[in-house]
């Protein structure tokens, strides 16, 4: 029986609502056969972008999981839930209703960074189990406040005065629940959201998004469909580093290098401490590493063959 070829690199979907996260990675996972991961958990409600690695890019999911994210999102005024959008029991009630002056006032204040307290029905692990189960269980957590950073946050439409609909550019770790939330708070009434959705995690856009039904259908036959993204697609923001053949076998096997010797094209003064670069021979990915006190790093080896 002849062997399917091994599938590397991602696949943007476009997550429909009522499936979490994990539910529609673990259909692509059935579906291919590939080890997989996903950057960056949407709420069951919540639709949108979900960045899906297979194979070998799983290993950069960790770098995709920090990208800028946009949002736009709907909010009902005057009644708080138990989750913090319309999945939840509702907890308060309250009259006031906010006016577009009023609202656009308080957008400036929530922008820039942030603390912000996490929705107690999310996947924050407390003493080793998930903040949603022990809210389920009656133990909801309090959970500390998290810096945040919201790059952008406008108000996009006022459909009636019980809703407003927004569009925002947030960092990682950022809750829009919890955004929705504390400017109801801010705004003098309570609030929840009532639709969500993302439209961007870093590079990853609703132009290269295709269905979760479209992608089980095509299973192993992703790569020759063009949808699957090579591992590089989610490397954009990386500088690269090219490598000989013999610093490439000894990165490969988890040795640093020092980088005196890499040449011209690699000069020390082109990355600060900290750096994460592609390292690269031949242009194929050799895997990532990073940049400390002259030195160069192993931090994730790349096994498969990969080229721009």
């Amino acid at each position: 029986m002849t062997r399917k070829p091994a599938l590397h690199g991602w696949l943007v979907i476009d997550k429909p609502s009522g499936i979490t996260s994990n539910r529609a990675v673990q259909m692509i996972r059935r579906a291919t056969g590939a080890k997989t991961g996903h950057a960056g958990t949407l709420d069951p409600l919540a639709t949108g972008i979900l960045p899906v690695a297979l194979g070998e890019a799983t290993k950069t999911v960790a770098f995709v999981s920090k990208a800028t994210k946009r949002y736009s999102f709907s909010i009902r005024w005057g009644v708080a839930t138990a989750t913090d959008d319309s999945e939840g029991g509702i907890i308060g009630h309250s009259p006031a209703r906010p006016d577009e002056m009023a609202i656009r006032t308080m957008l400036p204040r929530f922008t820039g960074t942030l603390l912000q307290r996490p929705p107690a029905y999310s996947a924050i692990k407390v003493a080793g189990r998930r903040a949603y189960v022990l809210a389920r269980a009656g133990q909801a957590p309090a959970l500390a406040e998290r810096r945040i950073e919201i790059a952008a946050l406008s108000l996009t439409a006022l459909p009636d005065r019980d809703h407003a609909d927004f569009a925002a550019t947030v960092g990682e770790g950022t809750y829009i629940r919890a955004l929705a939330r504390d400017l109801a708070v801010a705004l003098g009434t309570l609030g929840h959201i009532t639709a969500l959705r993302r439209l961007s995690v870093g590079r990853f856009g609703e132009a290269r998004a295709i269905s979760l039904d479209l992608a089980t259908a095509l299973g192993h036959s992703l790569a020759a469909s063009g949808h699957l993204l090579p591992l590089e697609a989610a490397l954009d923001d990386i500088p690269a580093l090219t490598l000989t053949a013999d610093e490439a076998a000894r990165l490969r096997h988890g040795q640093k290098l020092d980088l005196s010797g890499l040449g011209e094209g690699a000069r020390l003064d082109r990355f600060d401490d900290g750096t994460i670069v592609g390292a690269r021979h031949n242009r194929l990915l050799v895997g990532l590493a990073r940049i400390e006190n002259g030195r160069l790093f192993p931090v994730r080896m790349i096994n498969c063959q990969t080229k721009e």
